[in-house]
């Protein structure tokens, strides 16, 4: 298999050499930007046919395919699943969606960290933690790619915020670029071969991401070993220098349309002016090259397909899986079908659709339907109940309400003022909750939120934004016929400064065009541990209509040595009378540690599903990599010799279990 994936791989660069041979300089030249909005230029001389890349991580966007797709659910919706494999799928499906097209390249998926709960693109995203945000971009990558579509992982590096993200430089420090903002890349390129990376709008502490030799060339490249094409993110190469600059760093494409600084009128004047060689063109060129044959219509890959039964099943499972029992005190869910003959369904977002193009920014999806929570809800209760707008008298009520994409909102392009949901929905619940005792809260909602009514709300339900069969997702979950399983990706805060990056203005929105990222490694979770704050809701957090025991850990304790594995394993149990799901969770902390550290951090985790009064053995095998840090004086990760806590978890505040062992190098 390595030596058929070997000669594969001769033959294409072989292939790239005798396209390079063949062309002129304004030929190379005219390649390194694109041609329109979303395609390259060709060589039809050449037979090189235009390549088409389309927005967006959670289905094809419309306004670069001008075609109706499958909504799937947005990125933190996938991250609150826990589930690589379904990320797989959903990776899979995307790119025969994007196929169907015309597309060779998916701009997605879209990986940065949720520095701050107000980044208008945090829906986007999957997690505040690097391991969990891995192990899912690693799977999805892989679903894309199998199909012979690109993925392009995006954004490098350090862009988590939208408020001056054309002209601000973010100030971090190398320890957390390498423990928090780049794992996620790291893993794209060595466990994923990723294909595609998408270049910031922002600066790293004060170098372009387009121009920045150590980023795209030191890290990427020679650290990393990617072998495929940077492209900007959308004018963000405006930014930067010159040509010559961003070919020197290692950006192979800028987009879109016919460039500014790629513009080739002007890359011609600097290689006249002897900027750049032909040689240094043609070693910019090959990874775009390369990758342009490996996804041509032409390869023998798949046929696209969009909006089939499939993909639409697939979209609400996704759903399903990622929605998010927040609260349920007095076992007020699930709904019993056979007792609630009148339910009350309030709020304008009950009745709101989200698929709908630029919804949100490049990330909107215009589904060929969209069936919203009134729908589904009206779907699965048929004659037996009567859907009614007034609490008073109904068995239950439901009140949905949340941001949507709009300004304030989850939306590319601007940052959220706060945490607050619209004053005319918190008055919504209050007045509900005043005329019903049992009164759900249904959130549709991509980000964080305040709820000042939490403790007086007796179940509470995320959603996020569920996709075009949401709305049946959420019905499911609320009547028990789908077990909810998600959990928090990322910490739900009690107060905006609780948040790390919001104990200073210097760390957002920033000053003088840089944000400082003066919180470093201590970033969600971390930073709530550390410092003892009681989140609204931890990370990691969700609630099932069953219960999970852990037990019977195996060893309780341990000596480690050497660069080997460990190996551990307990009993999962489902006491309860419901099939359901666990996402069984492992954390990872230094008893002593030399430099500061989290109290625990993520470091491997398992979604698991049991029957009814089923149990299993849930194994572990840990590599040392796992106790290991990332020395700033020595430029290298490291593991210190010590003990070592190692906790399982229903969630960051939930432990379970504990093991305690002693590590020798």
């Amino acid at each position: 298999m390595e030596e058929q994936a070997a000669g594969q791989a001769d033959e294409l660069d072989s292939r790239v050499q005798a396209l390079l041979q063949a062309m002129t300089l304004d030929e190379k030249l005219s390649l390194l930007a694109g041609r329109s909005l979303f395609k390259t230029r060709g060589l039809a001389r050449l037979g090189l046919k235009p390549m088409k890349l389309s927005d967006g991580p959670r289905g094809v966007g419309y306004h670069s395919a001008l075609r109706r797709a499958t909504a799937f659910p947005t990125g933190i919706a996938l991250g609150a699943s826990w589930n690589p494999e379904l990320a797989r799928e959903f990776g899979e499906a995307l790119a025969l969606e994007a196929r169907a097209v015309g597309a060779q390249v998916i701009l997605g998926p879209a990986v940065n960290i949720c520095r701050t709960p107000l980044n208008g693109r945090t829906f986007e995203y999957f997690t505040e933690d690097p391991e969990l945000n891995s192990r899912l971009a690693v799977e999805a990558i892989r679903g894309i790619q199998s199909t012979g579509v690109a993925a392009c992982v995006k954004h490098y590096a350090a862009n988590n915020q939208e408020t001056h993200r054309m002209k601000n430089s973010s100030r971090v420090s190398e320890r957390a670029l390498r423990e928090i903002y780049l794992p996620v890349f790291e893993a794209a390129v060595r466990e994923a071969d990723v294909w595609s990376v998408m270049a910031a709008y922002n600066a790293v502490n004060g170098v372009p991401a387009c121009e920045s030799k150590t980023l795209l060339d030191e890290i990427l490249r020679r650290e990393y070993g990617f072998t495929g094409f940077v492209v900007s993110d959308w004018f963000a190469a405006r930014r930067t220098r010159s040509g010559a600059s961003c070919l020197e760093a290692g950006l192979n494409l800028e987009m879109p349309g016919r460039g500014s600084r790629y513009r080739h009128s002007r890359l011609k004047r600097e290689y006249e002016a002897g900027a750049f060689t032909e040689v240094e063109l043609d070693a910019g060129l090959r990874p775009l090259l390369r990758v342009w044959l490996r996804t041509s219509p032409d390869a023998g890959h798949p046929p696209g397909k969009r909006n089939t039964p499939g993909h639409q099943q697939l979209a609400r499972r996704m759903a399903e899986q990622g929605i998010t029992l927040l609260k349920n005190d007095g076992g007020v869910l699930p709904l019993d079908r056979q007792r609630i003959r009148r339910l009350a369904v309030l709020g304008q977002r009950a009745a709101k659709r989200n698929c709908r193009p630029l919804y949100g920014g490049s990330a909107g999806v215009w589904s060929p339907y969209e069936i919203t929570p009134l729908e589904g809800l009206r779907q699965l209760v048929g004659r037996d109940c009567e859907i009614v707008s007034d609490p008073r008298g109904a068995d239950a009520a439901v009140v949905v309400v949340g941001l949507g994409h709009r300004v304030g909102g989850d939306f590319e392009g601007r940052d959220r003022a706060d945490l607050e949901l619209p004053a005319e929905q918190t008055a919504l619940i209050r007045e509900t909750l005043a005329q019903n005792a049992n009164t759900i809260v249904v959130l549709v909602s991509g980000s964080p939120l305040a709820m000042p009514w939490v403790d007086e709300i007796p179940a509470i339900v995320m959603a996020w934004y569920p996709g075009m069969e949401g709305g049946r997702a959420i019905a499911d979950v609320l009547f028990g016929e789908v077990n909810p399983g998600g959990k928090l990706p990322v910490t739900f805060p009690r107060t905006l400064a609780d948040s790390p990056a919001h104990r200073d203005p210097r760390r957002f929105p920033g000053d003088e065009d840089t944000v400082h990222y003066e919180e470093d490694i201590f970033v969600g979770y971390r930073h709530f541990d550390r410092e003892g704050i009681e989140p609204l809701f931890p990370f990691g957090h969700g609630l099932s209509y069953t219960c999970f025991e852990y037990s019977t850990l195996a060893p309780e304790s341990g000596e480690w040595r050497g660069q080997g594995s460990l190996q551990l394993s307990f009993r999962l149990s489902n006491a309860g009378e419901r099939d359901g799901s666990e996402v069984v969770q492992l954390y990872v902390g230094a008893c002593a540690p030399s430099l500061p550290r989290p109290p625990r951090e993520l470091k491997a985790f398992r979604r698991v599903f049991l029957r009814a009064g089923e149990s299993t053995t849930v194994s572990f095998e840990l590599p040392v990599r796992a106790l290991a840090y990332y020395c700033p004086q020595a430029r290298c990760w490291q593991v210190d010799d010590g003990d070592y806590e190692i906790a399982l978890a229903a969630s960051s505040r939930d432990i379970r279990l504990v093991q305690r062992v002693s590590y020798t190098a």
